[in-house]
């Protein structure tokens, strides 16, 4: 008679690879986790103890918002400072080098998860990584962004509105994308 042998419940749900998690944890460094969300990027450096993983730093969406974001909260441009703002924090709890944890996402070139990694790397973090995966410094600033709001807002007046909403009503003119950006990328800096 065999015996079954029943999966991690993670496993079972689906929320968990283990054997990717073991293959980050024989490293011995901790790991950049990046998640993105519908709306919102969320990046942590966590370490691996037998009692448990333990977060040394975490940055969101929300401490954009704080650091005065006024665009949409998980779109590249976003995902990029919170990983700046992440490896600012873990910088100043002394972590110098991790290895990055996509988790069970689809590894894109150029998305969002590569675009924390890239704000990661200019925070002063240590990271292996191909330079091919990571997105162009204008789709970090969000040009591609800019410039699509202002063929939409010259051929098609009514859905630039509907589009761009919520930017509009934050007071931020979607073509001014780069620029808010960059002054935002400051703000952090000095944070």
């Amino acid at each position: 008679m065999k015996t079954r042998v029943v999966p991690h419940r993670r496993r079972r749900q689906g929320r968990t690879d283990y054997r990717k998690r073991l293959r980050l944890l024989k490293s011995g460094k901790p790991r950049l986790v990046v998640r993105r969300f519908l709306n919102s990027v969320q990046c942590q450096v966590i370490s691996y103890e037998k009692t448990g993983d333990k977060t040394i730093a975490s940055a969101s969406s929300l401490d954009l918002k704080k650091a005065g974001w006024k665009a949409h909260a998980g779109n590249i441009p976003a995902a990029y400072l919170v990983g700046f703002l992440c490896g600012l924090r873990a910088k100043k709890s002394k972590i110098k080098e991790c290895v990055l944890d996509t988790g069970l996402f689809t590894s894109t070139q150029g998305s969002s998860l590569y675009a924390a990694l890239k704000g990661a790397l200019d925070a002063g973090l240590n990271i292996p990584h191909s330079e091919d995966i990571l997105p162009s410094p204008d789709r970090i600033s969000g040009k591609h962004i800019a410039s699509f709001a202002d063929t939409l807002k010259k051929e098609k007046p009514e859905k630039y509105k509907k589009q761009f909403s919520n930017y509009l009503k934050n007071k931020l003119q979607p073509e001014e994308l780069p620029k808010h950006f960059e002054e935002t990328k400051a703000k952090i800096a000095k944070l």
